[in-house]
């Protein structure tokens, strides 16, 4: 499996993805109209440009035999500090168990590490099967938010966190 840092040119990859991976990953916890709301809201290709341009987050494809399994997106000395955020980790629902999130999550950690950041932190919604797979890389919960997105929607999230030492 390779991983490389995504192009502005291939955040229509990202968007593919994340349209495919979705519906898996929060079927049974959102409504079809919150989820398509969301996948509007943030994977459009604007908002991916705001993200990656602006908002200076590192996105990260992973291929294996030239097909694209899953995402992730990160930002270093998040708000001037010490910390790395990863905003998103996605794979494909035939990849989970597989090692493919595991490699994702290990090269954002390696890049915090090399930024010299301490901590490594995340949202995930508090419903998602993925907060087992948190626990058991090693992040606890800090915090628990709700997150107005628009439209009356709620992002109903833990916080976790992982020292990085």
């Amino acid at each position: 499996m390779t991983i490389t840092v995504a192009t502005k040119e291939q955040l229509g990859i990202v968007q593919r993805l994340a349209y495919e991976i979705w519906p898996d990953t929060y079927g049974k916890i959102l409504s079809k109209i919150q989820l398509d709301f969301m996948l509007d809201k943030f994977y459009n290709i604007a908002s991916l440009e705001e993200q990656m341009l602006e908002k200076n987050q590192v996105f990260m494809l992973i291929e294996d035999d030239g097909k694209y399994l899953g995402f992730c997106a990160y930002e270093l000395n998040i708000n001037n500090s010490t910390k790395t955020k990863l905003h998103k980790i996605y794979v494909l629902p035939e990849t989970q168990g597989k090692g493919v999130g595991k490699l994702l999550l290990e090269e954002v950690e390696n890049a915090g590490r090399k930024a010299g950041n301490t901590h490594l932190f995340l949202n995930v919604n508090r419903f998602n099967n993925a907060l087992e797979f948190y626990k058991y890389k090693g992040f606890a919960i800090v915090d628990e938010v709700n997150i107005e997105i628009g439209n009356g929607y709620l992002m109903e999230d833990y916080v976790m966190e992982k020292n990085l030492s």
